[in-house]
């Protein structure tokens, strides 16, 4: 199977997923409101820190200092549990990185990279950032109907501006 045809079959499986569960309403404000403000403006820091190609991802924690050299400054604040930038099918998306199942800032979600899912190593919950707009795939999030927190994400000089 070729790469491109990998690569469709997996959006395809991933839009089958978001089409069944698109009616049911799910909750994306489980975890606490925190703020988020990260300035990606200018092609400099969009082109270092930001996310160019579909699954391409990067996670922002102002505590932990991730990514490592980034400009933090006392304007910069990274959620939760730290803010996950996805570049979606067409444009980048954000998210916070708590766990909506566990509402924990220490249990955060890493991103499988086979198949680009959002994964709590406690619950086994999944999500889907890249097309489902963070919401369930599988595990104890599914019946809570829990999805992640949605940042915005808006263009700014050639870069993108990360918000709530």
């Amino acid at each position: 199977m070729t790469k491109i045809n990998t690569i469709f079959s997996i959006i395809t499986v991933l839009l089958t997923m978001v089409m069944m569960t698109s009616c049911d309403k799910i909750d994306n404000k489980a975890i606490p409101r925190f703020t988020v403000r990260i300035d990606l403006g200018g092609y400099a820091l969009w082109n270092t820190y930001g996310v160019h190609g579909m699954g391409e991802y990067r996670i922002f924690n102002r505590d932990k200092g991730i990514p490592a050299n980034f400009p933090y400054n006392v304007n910069t604040y990274t959620g939760y549990g730290g803010v996950l930038l996805m570049m979606g099918l067409e444009a980048p998306m954000a998210y916070d990185l708590a766990c909506p199942v566990e509402s924990s800032q220490d249990v955060v979600l890493s991103i499988d990279p086979d198949n680009f899912e959002a994964v709590c190593s406690k619950c086994g919950s999944r999500y889907n950032p890249l097309t489902g707009a963070g919401g369930p795939v599988r595990g104890v999030a599914i019946n809570s109907k829990l999805g992640m927190r949605i940042y915005r994400v808006t263009p700014n000089n050639g870069g993108y501006f990360i918000s709530n």
